[in-house]
């Protein structure tokens, strides 16, 4: 695996560019997480993508362009809703789904009629996006950079403790590092390719944001209430976004009945805690008014702001999963707008 680091290495990003135009992976930064990019034209390099992840070839990409012009390259039309979004948000935290140019990134959109596109607000990301369209790669297709369904990786380091030691040659991942994501969850995505607009994916943009720049009403798609009709797209499985511990989601009163048993069950049964290892982990804003610790618990608080949640979320998990716990009990975040993306996020790693 080979790390490339603008900060210390100054052809950087013309050896990232130049990766990605060979047709091979190229895990790169942007604002939101760090992403498994090969160029979006190439068949071949998109099927290393999948082959990578362990992910279903018919589960689309998100292609990322540096500029609405790259995006029509994909697009066999760009409709009124989705150039008023890409007007507004681009570069940044939204995807947009149109109809798909015909003879282009069939493989990228999963072999669907519609594909995904995005302009990331991430600066080193736009540097590499423009320095490979210079030698013909018109855009990079990049789900995140993970194994398929795991938690998406926030820093240059997440991506290599999934990938080290996998593949050689143009499977071989290699990593631009651009420190840690802002964001930290993925983008939102908003269908636009059926006459009117959905959201699929809540994200940092929030639905009032998107109703308010359409200027019409936007649909909604839930793990709980999923668009059947909808077209595929990323990140939308009901499960997805796992570490390897069990994460359980509760309300603050149910997270408190569950360590009062769980504490009275470690009194009663003390070779349960044979191991040095925690066995559980408590994820909550709000727990630490009222609890102190307890044998076998680790505690860790999430922030008590939306965009720091978002912004801490997966880091956390991965800090939280290496531990070695078997559980990770996490309060539920607020049934508000704002917290929609991390609400999503949680709810589908605890559908694992």
């Amino acid at each position: 695996m080979r790390v490339l680091n603008p900060q210390t290495q100054a052809d950087a990003i013309e050896l990232a560019a130049q990766r990605l135009a060979d047709g091979g992976l190229l895990a790169l930064p942007t604002e939101t997480v760090y992403g498994l990019g090969a160029r979006a034209d190439d068949d071949a390099a998109v099927a290393r993508i999948f082959a990578a992840k362990g992910r279903p070839s018919n589960h689309p990409l998100i292609v990322h362009v540096p500029n609405v012009h790259a995006a029509m390259c994909f697009a066999a039309a760009i409709p009124p809703a989705a150039q008023r979004l890409m007007e507004a948000f681009w570069p940044g935290p939204l995807t947009v789904i149109v109809p798909r140019h015909p003879d282009c990134a069939a493989a990228a959109a999963g072999g669907q009629h519609s594909i995904g596109l995005r302009c990331p607000d991430h600066p080193m990301a736009l540097r590499l996006l423009e320095a490979a369209a210079q030698l013909g790669v018109t855009g990079v297709a990049a789900p995140s950079a993970n194994r398929f369904g795991r938690v998406s990786p926030t820093r240059a380091e997440h991506v290599v403790s999934e990938f080290e030691g996998q593949g050689e040659g143009l499977d071989e991942v290699w990593v631009l590092d651009g420190g840690p994501c802002d964001v930290g969850i993925e983008s939102t995505i908003v269908d636009c390719s059926r006459g009117y607009p959905v959201l699929l994916r809540p994200g940092q943009i929030t639905l009032t944001q998107i109703q308010a720049v359409t200027g019409e009403k936007v649909g909604v798609s839930t793990p709980e209430k999923p668009d059947a009709s909808a077209p595929r797209a990323s990140g939308t499985l009901m499960a997805h976004y796992a570490p390897r511990a069990k994460v359980r989601l509760m309300t603050l009163d149910l997270l408190m009945v569950a360590l009062d048993a769980f504490e009275l069950e470690v009194k009663e049964h003390p070779a349960l805690l044979h191991e040095a290892r925690p066995r559980l982990a408590v994820y909550s804003r709000s727990l630490w008014a009222h609890r102190g610790s307890i044998p076998g618990v680790v505690h860790r608080a999430m922030p008590p702001e939306p965009a720091a949640a978002a912004h801490h979320l997966f880091a956390d998990l991965r800090e939280l999963d290496d531990l070695g716990v078997e559980l990770i009990w996490v309060e539920s975040p607020p049934d508000d707008q704002v917290w929609a993306g991390v609400r999503d996020r949680l709810t589908r790693a605890a559908a694992a």
